[in-house]
């Protein structure tokens, strides 16, 4: 490593170092304001290092790191994220009892994993990345101890990704054993040589089975809703937005490269978990009557809609699934931003009973909520419509007819659910005492600025992609291996 390597690595450096000081400095002194102000004051350095040094890219940093402006790209969405995720979570904890410092160091940390992922061109930054990512998230989710939900979750999480990080391992060391490489260069070079070979074929299966939990795919989604529901809401949108965009991210690196006309297997497994996913996914959610579960069942469809953009390969795919997701990233994060500014200190607002008539006592999030949602439901104007729109492009320019099919019928199924919520929002108010709460007004400010730029995100992304599009597509252009 030179300087100039060290200095590409500033971004992810800066996550690891205010995560270390505001660690040290809760030895000393212990503020909840003061932990939220550094964290966020980390966040924002490292994403103005993001920008100060794209353009001394691409630079292979070892053999482990590749920083190029794809990777920047989706570490410029996992730090911004995380802001809002923190930004969320210092009202929320403020109004519980209980110590709330070191969850702002295991936010951070969770940060540094995703972004190592995303620059990630071996196995063992991948691996590192993942379980900086993973072990973090075991103690947010259940960071409310008193919370039965909570320690459930958490349980249920660490011991799935405790197996789902085994099969990973398993299929690295299977793959590395026919390959002779972990680099993820050498092994989309080799491949096609190796396309028949059964230890080969083992491991990607293997890889998959990994991913396909981190990613909460079918067949391997079932403690998405459990999760959902037990961990505190900011943490829930930091799953479903950062970690699978981290994951999804790396995914995206690794077989992009990889022509899926030698893996026909491989292309006909992820095409069944595509479809799967999608139908699945929205059926499951048309039974539930918690916001949080709806949300996990929805999650899963949406995972199922970008695999159709993985599947079309080449440059396309890789534009389409980074809108899509980036769509996804702000549309998300202002549903659990909304459960979060609803919810009280006894516990999260995720029934949907909760909901009903809530745009009579707050007509402002009702609004906000109805965009999100419409969102999900890819409704014209709105940043999901687009990011619909670009995935159907990518699928129709491979002739996967079949998964597009998929997707409409499945799109039709989940708009009953997301048009249920809204007829709940603008239902007759219910008796008073009934309903919830007043709002917290430790949350207004900063969690209601948090929501409007968010409104504002979904709306600009929906009426003019060209921008953050053009921006994608530069990145797809110098992706590297």
């Amino acid at each position: 490593m030179n300087l100039a390597d060290l200095a590409a690595l500033f971004p992810i450096i800066v996550i690891a170092a205010a995560s270390v000081i505001v660690l040290l400095i809760m030895a000393f002194y212990r503020s909840h304001k003061l932990t939220v102000i550094l964290t966020l004051a980390g966040l924002v350095i490292s994403f103005m290092m993001l920008l100060a040094e794209a353009s001394r890219l691409p630079r292979q940093v070892t053999p482990l790191i590749i920083l190029d402006r794809y990777a920047f790209f989706f570490m410029g969405l996992i730090i911004a994220a995380s802001f809002f995720v923190a930004v969320l979570s210092y009202g929320y904890l403020k109004a519980r009892p209980g110590r709330r410092d070191e969850y702002y160091v295991l936010l951070l940390i969770a940060t540094l994993g995703s972004a190592v992922l995303a620059a990630s061109s071996h196995f063992v930054s991948f691996f590192l990345g993942l379980e900086l990512l993973s072990v973090s998230l075991y103690s947010l989710i259940a960071y409310q101890r008193s919370d039965e939900r909570g320690n459930e979750a958490g349980l249920k999480y660490l011991v799935l990704a405790a197996a789902s990080s085994s099969f990973l391992l398993f299929g690295m060391a299977l793959v590395y054993t026919q390959m002779g490489t972990m680099q993820f260069a050498l092994i989309a070079e080799r491949a096609a040589a190796s396309a028949s070979s059964l230890l080969l074929l083992a491991g990607l299966a293997l890889i998959i089975v990994g991913i396909g939990f981190k990613l909460a795919l079918v067949p391997f989604h079932m403690w998405t809703p459990d999760v959902y529901e037990g961990a505190p809401a900011p943490v829930g949108a930091f799953i479903a937005t950062v970690s699978k965009g981290a994951v999804f991210a790396l995914l995206l690196r690794y077989f992009t490269r990889l022509s899926f006309h030698d893996f026909p297997v491989v292309f006909i497994v992820f095409t069944s978990i595509a479809i799967a996913s999608m139908f699945i996914g929205n059926l499951l959610a048309l039974a539930q009557n918690n916001v949080k579960r709806i949300l996990a069942y929805s999650s899963i469809a949406h995972l199922g809609y970008v695999l159709i953009a993985f599947l079309a390969g080449g440059a396309m795919a890789v534009t389409a699934a980074s809108y899509y997701l980036a769509a996804y990233f702000a549309t998300i994060m202002g549903a659990f931003g909304i459960i979060s500014m609803l919810s009280t200190s006894e516990r999260d607002a995720d029934a949907l009973d909760e909901y009903r008539g809530l745009a009579w006592h707050r007509p402002w999030l009702a609004g906000m909520f109805t965009l999100v949602l419409l969102s999900l439901a890819g409704i014209p104007l709105t940043a999901g419509f687009s990011g619909k729109f670009f995935v159907i492009t990518a699928g129709a320019g491979s002739s996967l007819w079949m998964l597009l099919v998929a997707l409409a019928i499945s799109s039709s199924i989940g708009i009953y659910y997301y048009l249920r919520i809204i007829t709940v929002l603008y239902a007759p108010p219910i008796p008073a005492g009934q309903g919830l709460p007043a709002a917290r007004p430790l949350l207004s400010l900063a969690g209601g600025v948090a929501l409007a730029v968010l409104a504002l995100l979904l709306i600009w992304l929906g009426v003019s992609p060209a921008q953050l599009l053009g921006l994608i597509k530069a990145t797809a252009s110098q992706l590297i291996y």
